[in-house]
C-alpha cells in the first residue's frame, strides 16, 4: 500500500517515505530523511535532513526531529516533543557539531519531553511527559522529571513493573507473562 501524504505536507526530493505510512498536514520531511513503513507522522512534524525513522513509528503533532537523530522501529514520540542536535548552539557559530541521538526499538517519549543530543534511549524505555533527558536511559527504564531521573521499570507493553532502583529479573507484567495482553 502506497504512503498517504496530505496535500499540505512538504516531502523534499531525495527523502523516502515507506509503504502504508501516513503523513498528516503541514509536515515537512527534508532531503535525505528516511521514514519506514507503517508509520504515522502527525500534524506539523518536522524531520530534518538525514534523520532515520524505522518501521511502525508514531510521531504525534508538533514534534521536531533534527539531524543526527535515529528513531528505531515502533518508537512512539508524544506531542510537542523535541530533539536537540548540538551541545553548544550559537546563532553566530559556523562550527555546528551534530551529536547523534538514538532511540531504540519500542521506546516511548512523552508529550513535551526534550531529548538532549548524545543520549541513547534504550529499547522499550519510557520517558515521562515534560521530562528532559540529559543522559542515557536503560532498556525498559522509566524516567521522569527535569533532569529525567530513573523512576522504575516498565514492561514491553508499557505497564510499570517496579519503582525499585534495580531492574526486575523479567521485563513482563502479569498480563504479558500469561499471554493475556495483546
Amino acid at each position: 500500500m502506497a504512503p498517504q501524504i496530505h496535500d499540505t505536507a512538504v516531502v523534499e526530493k531525495g527523502s523516502t517515505v515507506g509503504d502504508a505510512t501516513v503523513v498528516w498536514h503541514h509536515t515537512h520531511i527534508r532531503t535525505g530523511a528516511a521514514v519506514g513503513a507503517g508509520c504515522t507522522l502527525g500534524k506539523n512534524v518536522f524531520l530534518d535532513a538525514d534523520v532515520t525513522v524505522g518501521d511502525g513509528v508514531k510521531i504525534q503533532n508538533n514534534v521536531s526531529v533534527f539531524k543526527g537523530v535515529t528513531l528505531a522501529d515502533r518508537v512512539f514520540v508524544g506531542p510537542s516533543a523535541v530533539f536537540t542536535n548540538d551541545l553548544v548552539p550559537r546563532a553566530f557559530s559556523t562550527r555546528w557539531e551534530i551529536v547523534p541521538t538514538l532511540v531504540q526499538e519500542g521506546a516511548s517519549i512523552g508529550a513535551n519531553a526534550t531529548v538532549i543530543c548524545g543520549s541513547t534511549i534504550g529499547s522499550y524505555a519510557m520517558v515521562g511527559a515534560g521530562s528532559v533527558v540529559t543522559r542515557d536511559v536503560a532498556d525498559h527504564q522509566l524516567v521522569l522529571g527535569n533532569p529525567a531521573r530513573a523512576a522504575g521499570w516498565v514492561c514491553t507493553c508499557g505497564s510499570v513493573l517496579s519503582r525499585e532502583p534495580e531492574p526486575p529479573s523479567l521485563f513482563l507484567c502479569s498480563s504479558c507473562a500469561s499471554g493475556n495482553n495483546s
